[in-house]
């Protein structure tokens, strides 16, 4: 089942804000583990080889490097350099993203405009040169990564750039599969809910509880279904099906990844 061997998977942010496992970190991971060769991207060059380091150390094949998603340049040489490697893509993760708290009122233009090239341009790129490569093959399967934000808001604490953006991502993934579906090219979107990723420790901690990690996750496990959040492992295994051959038939499809959180949030 899942198996990826002979795939190869160019992945955007592949490594880790810190210690432990982000969703691009657990996804890449998951990936090689199935046989998927894997490129890895972050802006974060290190993290990115972080990811590569443990990918070898299990067997599997990646090749990491630092690129800035945001810029058409860097991405375009990033697919140059996949393909020239390897041969080919078959799986796009677009995993790029991030949140900055503020209303239209609070929020600056460049807080806007970097949240709409952070979250939304970067998929973009990442598509415009990969999927001629993937036309060419006669075939792939791109999953884009959006959020619960996109598709409920908290009232008192609004994230007006990153709504906007991650509910843009459910619509640019459902253009994307309809518009090369006879091409046998696959889009699909997986929303993350409340996870336990590093993230929480060294950015929401300090953007939104006042530095107290232990409260933030007590409060946001408090607000889960289940009891509690989910990890980036969660969202990696969300991944792997959806690029899979046993996902042969899915595309336009949003699966949400969040504990049933959606379900009592609209």
């Amino acid at each position: 089942m899942h198996d990826l061997t002979g795939k190869v998977a160019f992945i955007s942010g592949a490594g880790s804000v810190g210690e432990g496992w982000g969703n691009g970190k657990a996804t890449a991971v998951l990936l090689a583990r199935q046989g998927a060769t894997i490129y890895g991207t972050d802006i974060d060059k290190e993290a990115a080889e972080e990811t590569r380091r443990l990918i070898e150390a299990g067997g599997g094949t990646c090749f990491a490097t630092g690129v800035d998603m945001t810029r058409a340049a860097d991405v375009e040489a990033a697919v140059a350099d996949c393909l020239a490697r390897f041969g080919r893509i078959d799986i796009l993760i677009n995993n790029v993203g991030g949140s900055a708290p503020g209303d239209p009122v609070s929020m600056t233009e460049e807080v806007w405009d970097f949240q709409l090239d952070l979250n939304l341009k970067t998929a973009f790129l990442a598509c415009k040169y990969v999927i001629p490569a993937m036309e060419r093959q006669g075939g792939g399967a791109i999953v884009n990564l959006s959020s619960i934000a996109g598709v409920r808001v908290l009232a008192g604490r609004p994230h007006v750039a990153y709504t906007t953006t991650k509910l843009g991502i459910l619509g640019f993934s459902r253009s994307i599969a309809v518009t090369y579906a006879k091409q046998h090219i696959r889009c699909n979107t997986v929303i993350p809910g409340l996870m336990h990723t590093p993230l929480v420790e060294h950015r929401l901690a300090k953007t939104v509880a006042g530095g107290d990690a232990e409260a933030l996750i007590a409060a946001r496990n408090a607000q889960v279904p289940t009891g509690k959040m989910g990890d980036a492992w969660d969202v990696a295994q969300a991944v792997l099906f959806l690029v899979s051959d046993e996902a042969r038939y899915v595309t336009a499809a949003e699966i949400a990844v969040d504990g049933g959180l959606s379900a009592i949030s609209r």
